[in-house]
């Protein structure tokens, strides 16, 4: 437990969040507002555009690869700097963020759970966005065919879930709790935060992942343990970005490709 001396005043906590937050996500979600901005004042209808979430890097094989490391590997940093922050000396280290080791197997169990209750859903939310025109076309692997390429791919689905569920669930729920805030203000406040980072896929995008976020949060809130959304959140990832050939050449229209 900490003593008054070495606990964060609520200034130096807020200035903690802002700095995490700029370092990660909320740099995203920034971006991602521009860019929906841009897309909405482009001559170019909405249903019409595409957005390539592991586009390739350079055009030579071994630099391209290196670059997607080196993407991946720093991506996490922020990650890295709110597992210090939240650092417990007692077992579990990681307790603070929802991290234990205890029921692993109940854990993933929960985590596919979870798949099958937002990946339906959300493949639905997207298919009625794609004809509303309210998503653009999401090219989940924009990488050619190498022999890294599906390692590739799942890395990025472990980053996108280590570093969205570290932050978004384990960091700010804890951080918020600390400066007092109730538990729906948190699950609003982060929720929203999780829609605008998403934004650069069109209003759709902004609907769906408020509502995984409401979901997200309230179970997180419930059983305070961060592995399920970690898994749930890895797999869907995984299977859009690896099963993405196979998708856009069975529903091309979706994906913005001639039929």
């Amino acid at each position: 437990m900490s003593s008054p001396a070495s606990a964060p005043t609520r200034s130096r906590l807020w200035w903690e969040i802002a700095i995490v937050l700029a370092l990660g996500l909320g740099q995203s979600a920034v971006y991602a507002i521009v860019q929906l901005a841009y897309r909405l004042t482009d001559s170019t209808p909405l249903a019409q555009q595409t957005t390539t979430l592991n586009p390739s890097r350079s055009d030579r094989e071994i630099f391209d690869l290196v670059y997607q490391l080196l993407s991946i590997g720093f991506s996490v940093v922020p990650v890295l700097l709110v597992c210090f922050l939240l650092w417990q000396r007692s077992r579990p280290h990681l307790g603070a963020l929802g991290l234990r080791g205890d029921k692993p197997v109940r854990d993933v169990g929960a985590g596919v759970l979870l798949v099958l209750a937002i990946g339906v859903p959300g493949l639905a939310l997207y298919l009625a966005g794609r004809a509303l025109g309210l998503f653009v076309a999401v090219n989940p692997a924009g990488l050619d065919a190498h022999w890294w390429t599906v390692p590739i791919l799942l890395l990025s689905a472990a980053r996108a879930s280590i570093q969205e569920e570290f932050v978004v669930l384990g960091y700010l729920f804890a951080r918020l709790r600390q400066l007092g805030w109730g538990p729906w203000p948190i699950i609003l406040a982060t929720s929203i935060l999780r829609a605008c980072y998403h934004l650069y896929q069109g209003p759709g995008a902004f609907i769906g992942n408020l509502a995984m976020g409401l979901l997200f949060g309230w179970l997180f809130l419930r059983t305070g343990r961060l592995l399920p959304f970690l898994v749930a959140h890895f797999l869907i990832d995984a299977a859009a970005f690896v099963g993405y050939p196979w998708a856009a050449a069975l529903w091309p229209a979706l994906f913005g490709l001639p039929g």
